[in-house]
Order: structure tokens, then sequence, then C-alpha cells
């Protein structure tokens, strides 16, 4: 077991086991972003992505409040949150090749909850709550809201929330399939840990292959989706990992997964 720490103040990376926990760490701001903050966080996903160490990230909030989004007060004072090419906090629009569970505790609202919603699994806190409030400022919640989260939710559910501003609570969001798991308070980051290490045991050529066929098959028809995923599958079944599973399945032991 190993474990170490870097503080980069606005953001803290911890890593653990093959999980990088990944903590947005501006408490006094509620966690909201500002274009420092969403470097920290690109280069944070960057790390995941290229450490063959780490296999599975986890994004949070310090101080009980996952983030209440983009920072209005650095906003006024002409910075942006939004990279090119990755979005809101580096992480709406961009592409990460390896598992990242959003743990939330508190506010997910705005850019926060768009940061959750780019995020494969949502562990969330009982009395956690999400919200895209752009409508009451003459916006719209333009960093994913509004196309992911029906894609999420059913339809008249995402538009009561978009088109409301009003927030959802995490019970509400966990009847409809939008949180994977509900802790007490204050559990939702050790139990997206758990849930990542369940994930860590895996594969990890296997785990980004999966998110890969998930980005390319969308808005393609059957046939056109199986070609795609025929063509990932197949390209894994050469690699030394996949030789690994099988002969550690005959073998009755826990494979060493190499990631190549």
């Amino acid at each position: 077991m190993t474990t170490t720490e870097t503080a980069t103040d606005l953001v803290l990376t911890e890593r653990r086991d093959g999980v990088l926990t990944i903590t947005i760490n501006r408490p006094g701001q509620k966690n909201a972003v500002n274009r420092e903050t969403a470097l920290q966080l690109a280069a944070a996903l960057d790390q995941l992505d290229e450490d063959p160490a780490l296999s599975v990230g986890v994004l949070t909030g310090a101080g009980g409040t996952f983030s209440a989004g983009m920072d209005l007060k650095a906003f006024a004072k002409g910075e942006t949150p939004i990279l090119p090419g990755r979005g809101f906090g580096g992480i709406t629009q961009a592409v990460v090749r390896k598992p990242l569970i959003a743990a939330v505790e508190g506010w997910a609202l705005g850019g926060g909850f768009e940061m959750a919603l780019a995020c494969d699994v949502i562990v969330a806190a009982g009395t956690a709550k999400f919200g895209l409030t752009e409508v009451k400022r003459g916006l719209i919640a333009g960093e994913g809201g509004v196309i992911r989260l029906p894609q999420r939710l059913p339809y008249h559910i995402a538009m009561r929330v978009l088109l409301t501003g009003e927030p959802i609570t995490a019970a509400e969001a966990n009847r409809h399939g939008l949180i994977s798991q509900l802790t007490v308070d204050g559990g939702a980051l050790a139990g997206a840990q758990e849930l990542a290490r369940h994930i860590t045991v895996n594969a990890p050529l296997a785990l980004a292959k999966i998110k890969q066929v998930l980005r390319e098959v969308q808005g393609l028809n059957d046939a056109e989706a199986f070609k795609v995923q025929t063509e990932t599958a197949h390209s894994l079944l050469s690699t030394e990992d996949a030789h690994e599973g099988a002969v550690a399945f005959a073998e009755k032991r826990a494979p060493v997964w190499r990631g190549r």
C-alpha cells in the first residue's frame, strides 16, 4: 500500500493503490472554480491518464461542498475557468481515458454540477443537492448541463431542473438513476474510494476501452456501433493483459496487469 499527497494550493492530489483522489481545495469559496483552479484540475487529470500506476480518479471538494461552480468574482475581473478544448474546470469537455468518479457532499451547482456530470460515476451523500441555476442569470448550462442532464434523467425531470433553475435532491436524483451510490453525510469520498478499489482490480486497458467505445458509438445505429465495438474489442485480444487474464484464471490467482 502506498500513499503520497501533494498540495498545489487550489487542488490537492492523493495517490493510493492505483486511485488518484483530486480535491478542489477552496472551501472558503465553496470550491468555486477560477482559472488557476481549472488549470490545476486539468493537470491532475493529465496525471491520471499519463501515469500507468493509476487506474481510477476520484473528484471531490474540500470542506463539505463539491463545488459552487464558477467563481463569479474572478469572472467579473476578466478570468474564465473554461479552458480551450477542455471546458469548464478543465473537465467538462475533456477526453479522460480512465474512469472518473465524482464524490459529492453538499452543493454541486452550475459548473460544479456539470463537472459531476462529466464524470463516469456519481457517489453522493444523502443531503447533497444538484442545481443548474444559469437560467436565473439569463444564461444556459452550456458546459454539459443542457446536453448531458436529459441523457441521465428522464426528459421531463431534466427539463424541470433546467427551466426552473431549482435544485434536485440526492434522493430524487438517486431514484431516477443519476447517482450510482448514496452514502451517509460525510461518507461520499470513502464510498467513492471504495468503489474505485473495486474498479482497480480490473485490466486498465479494458477500462479505458469501455470509455472509448461509449464515446465513439454516441449517435450511431446498431450496425455502426457494433462495428466500432468489434474493432476495439479485437484490439485487446493481442495485449499482454488479455493473455495475463487467461493465465491467471487458469492458475487460480489474481492477475498482474501491465497496462499493455
